[in-house]
């Protein structure tokens, strides 16, 4: 296939099937459902259903599934025939309105925080018409919201939904007080980009640690990782460029807007970037994303790595996630325009984003909590824990005039001048990227850096624009009872500026300086998840959350036992693993290099007692004092992750975990590294991170 156009989509449902497939006044009933959040009657959903089976079947498809975001944070789905009895014996095609609209997939084995019995096993799928079907594996795949019996949120995607829905109804009642009576919806739409690395599956296959964790737990630093910063940009190895080449196609046929792909800093590391869309269904394609990155790694025999930290000592993989905001006339509320200082609009949205980001910055570190994520942040290129918004100067300046009632008097735009008359001069811009900063404004949006790259974007959205709609909606309730607007307006702008100066930081966010400083502002620094989870419970937050109708607190308390336990889970399978593998590989390799070099020393001295054998001498000792220490920190581990299980409490076991285990884990990896360096390369028993890293 070489003309995209012709392809692309090809494998969606989309507004252009629809229109094609659906009679005037079904297609007009469902676009008002889309758009406006109108309900739909069962006759549209029975027209719809029929329109998109015979599309499914012209594509192939044989069945159809309810795909749904569970809290596992990966997708389910459970598939289902379209075959019915045909009265002689044989079957028809069948799919009703019914079936599209509601599942009833068994919810007993999918994580609920306690939202459940056991025994209430029932579960409900519910279809969102506002993200569009696609065809996957011959199968028709319907976005899905997912809810226990009782009627409460299993999913990511009820609460995004809901959130998406709060920032709208609070950004109107803004726009209103502007005048523009002609909106009648606001959006926030998203880009993420997407780290990853690539390595070969024969190499993956031999490792253990990456089978059961997705990152490697014991590893010695290679000759040449990435200080010659050569990787970050460069030529893309063939075999890399077929995977990116057939990845983009796969993804262009589900309607994935894949526009940039590189290698990323890291050897063997490398980052897909789409098209800004609307956040839910940026939020399906990244999902869908992750996914088809794996299946079209396998073909081409390889393996992709979406864990944030799957190498020690190299950049870890996030996902930087661009947010903005815009009406559905097609205007970003984030745009500054060529004189943001006269801009009040756009001055009141930039505030409602600096008050969110101050007043929920524990939210945000939550939401990109987990396992993996704890150990990117704060090294290598990954913003620290400590949240933080980047304005840039011209922004700042602006704020600063406004907080101390002075004339901004814009500068002149710096011209770029290359010294070659040949190349073309241009402006510079009026932001700088700030790799350190977790919350840059970019330009006309905000790019926020700390999530993992194996998270779903959902958390973080869910997050982002309640905090914006909270404070919106403080904003609308002030401004509409104003005697004044233009002057309470001004009054707002000026004290958010003031309130909230001590987010707003454009310097180095690696700086242990700035970490001090943050410390003295009063800003958070939760530096791993047992530290911030237990906080997405506290009054202001429940509060906030409830409020704005994006979570019950019933649904509160579950996602914060899920993510704990989410956390503890994953960290006790890394140290079980680690303890087999120093038991059951590293031991026996290290034992019988030591035994090799020591029966080679015994032979040399027999025939030549007058060799002093320095170096075998010596490596024997090292291994010998090695192997003990070994067998020692892995007993250790060991009896501290037995205890650590026993724990029954959430919060106290990821405490043990945070306190204990992870300084034992920490200890018996430095020890089997140390082993590695000094033992021959044929007898230690896993690829080295060289061969992992240049491998492919």
């Amino acid at each position: 296939m070489t003309n995209i156009p012709d392809y692309f989509g090809s494998l969606v449902f989309d507004d252009r099937v629809m229109k094609a497939m659906l009679s005037a006044n079904t297609y007009r009933s469902l676009k008002k459902t889309i758009k406006e959040g109108a309900s739909l009657d069962l006759s549209v959903a029975n027209a719809v259903a029929s329109a998109m089976k015979d599309w499914a079947i012209s594509k192939g498809a044989t069945h159809f599934t309810h795909w749904f975001q569970p809290l596992t944070g990966i997708t389910a789905e459970k598939h289902d025939s379209f075959i019915s009895p045909a009265p002689d014996g044989g079957v028809i095609m069948e799919f009703s309105g019914k079936e599209l609209i509601k599942g009833e997939p068994d919810a007993s084995s999918f994580p609920s925080g306690g939202l459940r019995a056991t025994f209430e096993a029932r579960g409900y799928t519910a279809w969102d018409p506002t993200s569009y079907a696609f065809i996957k594996d011959k199968t028709l795949c319907i976005p899905t919201a997912f809810c226990s019996y009782s009627g409460h949120a299993l999913d990511k995607k009820t609460p995004l939904l809901r959130s998406m829905e709060a920032l709208n109804k609070q950004a109107l009642r803004i726009l209103r007080l502007f005048g523009h009576t002609d909106v009648k919806r606001v959006n926030t739409s998203v880009g993420a980009e997407q780290e990853y690395f690539l390595i070969d599956r024969e190499l993956y296959k031999k490792r253990k640690d990456l089978i059961f964790t997705g990152r490697t737990l014991f590893g010695a630093k290679s000759p040449k990782g990435q200080e010659m910063d050569d990787h970050y940009f460069g030529v893309i190895k063939p075999r890399v460029q077929e995977f990116m080449s057939d990845l983009d196609e796969e993804l262009w046929k589900l309607g994935v807007y894949a526009k940039t792909e590189h290698n990323e800093v890291a050897p063997a590391q490398h980052e897909l970037a789409p098209i800004f869309t609307t956040t839910n269904i940026a939020t399906d394609q990244n999902q869908l994303t992750m996914e088809i990155m794996q299946k079209v790694a396998s073909k081409h025999g390889l393996v992709c790595l979406l864990h944030e930290k799957p190498f020690a000592g190299v950049n870890g993989s996030g996902k930087h996630n661009n947010w903005s905001m815009a009406t559905d006339k097609g205007v970003n509320l984030l745009s500054p325009g060529e004189t943001p200082y006269d801009n009040a609009q756009f001055l009141i949205f930039l505030c409602a984003v600096i008050k969110a980001v101050d007043d929920y910055q524990d939210l945000l570190r939550i939401a990109v909590a987990t396992a993996g994520n704890d150990h990117r942040l704060g090294a290598q290129e990954a913003p620290p824990a400590v949240v933080s918004i980047f304005l840039g100067d011209e922004l700042t300046a602006i704020m600063d005039a406004i907080v101390n009632d002075k004339p901004y008097s814009a500068q002149e735009k710096t011209t770029m001048k290359l010294g070659v008359d040949t190349l073309p001069k241009f402006n510079r811009d009026e932001t700088d990227r700030n790799r350190t900063s977790p919350f840059a404004f970019t330009g006309n949006k905000f790019e926020f850096r700390m999530l993992g790259s194996s998270n779903s974007i959902a958390c973080t959205n869910i997050m982002l624009n309640s905090a914006v709609a909270e404070s919106l909606r403080i904003y609308a309730d002030r401004l509409e009872n104003a005697e004044n607007f233009d002057e309470k307006l001004h009054e707002m702008i000026k004290k958010t500026f003031s309130d909230h100066r001590r987010i707003i930081f454009n310097g180095n966010g690696y700086d242990e300086k700035w970490i001090l400083e943050a410390e003295e502002r009063g800003l958070s620094n939760y530096r791993t998840t047992p530290d911030c989870m237990p906080h997405l419970l506290d009054e202001k937050n429940v509060k906030m959350l409830t409020g704005l109708g994006v979570f019950t607190i019933e649904e509160l308390q579950s996602r914060c036992e899920i993510m704990l336990e989410n956390y503890c889970k994953a960290v006790i399978i890394e140290a079980n693993t680690m303890v087999d593998m120093s038991r059951k590989e590293i031991l026996p390799a290290i034992v019988k290099y030591s035994a090799d070099v020591a029966m080679n020393l015994s032979r040399k001295k027999t025939v030549l007692p007058e060799l002093a054998c320095n170096f075998e001498k010596t490596l024997v000792s090292k291994l010998s004092i090695l192997i003990d220490r070994i067998d020692e920190t892995t007993d250790e581990l060991e009896n501290a992750t037995l205890e650590v299980r026993d724990v029954s409490d959430t919060i106290q076991q990821g405490y043990a975990i945070r306190d204990t285990l992870l300084g034992k884990m920490s200890e018996l990896r430095a020890v089997c590294d140390e082993a590695e360096r000094i033992t021959s390369e044929e007898y230690w028993p896993m690829p080295n991170y060289g061969e992992l890293f240049f491998g492919v």
